[in-house]
């Protein structure tokens, strides 16, 4: 009887002790937390960084631009992006220069004084960087040619011996002239004599008989210039007969027809058709350049060029033919869709606050959040994982108890139940699965009821077979 009150009590207080709740039950499980909560974090932190890496500074205040001689169109076009651009606070500083060459010499040289400039296309610089992009070409450089020869001039070659003025070094019409004249077999050091005059001093020579033939283009060929031109006696326009041929071999060159009366409908000057050549003139810029600035640059020279003159139609300038250097991919952008959602309704630096925020906003709102959201999920998965791990222990510690066990074995799977408990008891859960771990070790204590019921019914056979017949 005492021995049975004995072991009523030790039970009651197992008993006791199986449903006390255990010590590491607490409100939430930091190990968990932390090992769910620093992956996510982790990815976040590394989409933030990848979207950091693609986040441009905001633009520049002020930009410089190359240009040409002061008073030149290339001058004078400038001062018209400056005031454009000025409505957006981007202040354009002007820099003076000789021409498209020097241009290019200022943008590819390691100082980098220069952010943008105007050259004439088939302009070429041996030392010419590498990272120069075209924001498009703004509008046509046409070449003009007048000569005084007594038969009218029928093709290029047949100015070989004469006296013709190219323009000074650095000018883009001495470079494209020395191109043409070198397709018709005219060398420099040859027997033509290559005169170093441009404008009125060309013009100058031409009607004094000191040239025998001018190559004009840019401010030295407006048509006022031309209809002047064409007045005087004795000079006549050079019609270039070849033209589809020269355009074949200098891709950078353009055909324009001029029909009869184009300079003077009155005394119909030309009085007859002429064709004439025309490089463009590219708006050439580093490939670091702002795109908001890129924008801003081809939204002025869509203002200045996009009305229809002489010589071009309206809206046929800018455009994005490429010729010396290719287009960046932020003014193809540009001429395909126009200005972005945020620059066309919002002012310029507001928009571009709002365009660098968008960068970091499109991962936060894409990855972080979900990862965020799913999270307890995470969690929650976590610990049961923990606790389902044992109750595979147990299951497979029970399959163990069906078979016919000797005593030993029976001893070696208590054990192995009392380690299996321990660890269970060890397991730090939130509260909030405190009853699946009062499950499982319910579970533990029907494993070791079974195993001593085992024992039990194994001991009584064992005695009953002992038993004499």
């Amino acid at each position: 009887m005492g021995e049975d009150a004995q072991t009523a009590g030790g039970g009651s207080r197992r008993s006791a002790a199986f449903f006390r709740l255990p010590s590491k039950v607490s409100a939430i499980s930091w190990r968990d937390l932390a090992q769910t909560l620093i992956p996510v974090l982790m990815l976040s932190a590394a989409v933030i960084f990848v979207a950091l890496r693609f986040v441009r500074p905001a633009p520049p205040s002020s930009l410089t631009i190359a240009t040409g001689p002061a008073g030149s169109r290339f001058n004078m076009v400038a001062q018209q992006y400056q005031q454009i651009l000025a409505r957006n606070g981007i202040t354009l500083k002007i820099v003076a220069t000789q021409g498209s060459l020097d241009n290019l010499d200022r943008l590819s040289a390691p100082t980098g004084d220069v952010d943008v400039a105007f050259v004439q296309s088939g302009v070429s610089n041996a030392g010419a960087s590498s990272d120069l992009i075209s924001l498009g070409s703004v509008f046509y450089q046409p070449l003009t040619i007048f000569d005084r020869n007594p038969k009218a001039l029928a093709r290029l070659s047949q100015l070989r011996g004469h006296r013709i003025a190219i323009g000074p070094p650095g000018s883009g019409t001495r470079s494209l002239a020395l191109a043409l004249l070198d397709a018709n077999g005219i060398e420099p050091r040859g027997r033509t004599e290559l005169l170093d005059l441009e404008g009125e001093a060309a013009r100058n020579a031409l009607l004094r008989r000191q040239a025998d033939a001018i190559f004009l283009s840019g401010d030295s060929a407006a048509p006022a210039t031309i209809r002047e031109m064409l007045h005087a006696p004795g000079i006549r326009l050079f019609d270039f007969s070849q033209a589809d041929a020269y355009v074949r071999r200098f891709r950078y060159l353009n055909k324009l027809e001029l029909p009869p009366g184009t300079f003077d409908l009155g005394e119909n000057l030309p009085p007859t058709r002429i064709n004439m050549l025309a490089p463009t003139v590219e708006l050439v810029a580093h490939s670091s350049l702002h795109p908001a600035l890129s924008d801003l640059l081809i939204e002025a020279a869509i203002e200045v060029h996009g009305r229809a003159t002489l010589l071009q139609n309206a809206g046929q300038f800018p455009t994005p033919s490429m010729h010396d250097f290719p287009i960046s991919a932020e003014a193809a952008r540009y001429y395909r869709s126009g200005k972005s959602f945020a620059y066309r309704f919002l002012p310029f630096w507001l928009a571009s606050l709002l365009d660098r925020a968008l960068v970091l906003l499109v991962p936060i709102v894409v990855v972080v959040i979900p990862a965020l959201r799913y999270l307890p999920t995470l969690y929650n998965w976590r610990v049961k994982s923990r606790i389902n791990r044992r109750y595979g222990q147990i299951m497979a510690l029970e399959r163990q108890t069906l078979a016919d066990l000797s005593p030993q074995q029976r001893a070696a799977l208590l054990e192995r139940l009392a380690q299996i408990e321990k660890a269970v008891i060890a397991l730090k859960v939130p509260g909030s699965h405190a009853e699946q771990l009062y499950g499982l070790r319910q579970h533990l204590q029907f494993v070791r009821q079974n195993l001593g019921r085992s024992a039990q019914e194994s001991g009584q056979a064992r005695t009953l077979g002992a038993q004499p017949g």
